[in-house]
């Protein structure tokens, strides 16, 4: 059994060259996707020149729609979810997320930052459910409806789907000397902040929305 590595990544020049170097020097190589969502930007060629595969959506249509496509074109039965815009990613990062659903301890883990940066390990530490540094089996993520719409609630809805569902189980694993970039040290202060406000609308919508159940095709629970 093994791993895909999905990345959705929306304008991330800067950082994915690094992110996806560190995945290929990961045991989990063989199956590696950049989901670019409607980058304008060189993010989907740096990515290809990287070596991984890179699917292209037409225009910005969320990170849920993003992780969504990565897992439909993914091979394996765990998928391992990374945000492009890390700094510091190491490959014994992925294998501490991976080990755990590997070994059937977890039906999911939750990365959560420390030792990075004093930012973005207190963002974490107060709001851990926003973590994009997961490894989950595919049978969970594909039992979630709606993740195309959620955007970036997509996060709080996978934790809350764990929550709805008190039979899956869930770790919380500490990622050392990880941190990523912020929206104001992307876009500048104005703009960043602007794009922080609409996310954490995009994150505040998933909380009304109606717990989910998970059920199978036959109509058993997972």
């Amino acid at each position: 059994m093994s791993v895909s590595v999905i990345i959705p990544a929306y304008n991330e020049e800067r950082t994915i060259t690094d992110v996806v170097r560190a995945v290929m020097a990961s045991p989990y190589a063989d199956d590696v996707i950049v989901v670019s969502d409607g980058s304008e930007d060189y993010t989907a060629l740096l990515a290809r020149e990287a070596g991984v595969q890179v699917i292209e959506l037409p225009e910005n249509r969320g990170k849920g729609a993003a992780m969504q496509a990565g897992g439909k074109a993914a091979r394996f039965p765990i998928f391992l979810f990374l945000d492009a815009d890390l700094i510091g990613l190491k490959p014994n990062h992925l294998t501490s997320l991976a080990q755990p659903v590997l070994d059937d301890q977890a039906d999911m883990t939750i990365g959560i930052f420390e030792q990075g940066r004093f930012a973005t390990d207190l963002a974490q530490l107060v709001s851990p459910y926003l973590s994009g540094q997961r490894a989950l089996k595919r049978d969970v993520f594909t039992a979630i409806s709606e993740l195309e719409a959620s955007r970036y609630g997509v996060e709080v809805m996978l934790t809350r789907f764990f929550r709805d569902n008190g039979h899956l189980r869930q770790r919380e694993v500490i990622l050392t000397d990880l941190t990523h970039l912020m929206k104001e040290e992307k876009l500048g202060f104005v703009k960043g902040f602007k794009a922080r406000m609409k996310m954490y609308w995009e994150i505040g919508s998933v909380y009304l929305e109606r717990p989910q159940r998970a059920d199978r095709d036959d109509g058993t629970r997972l």
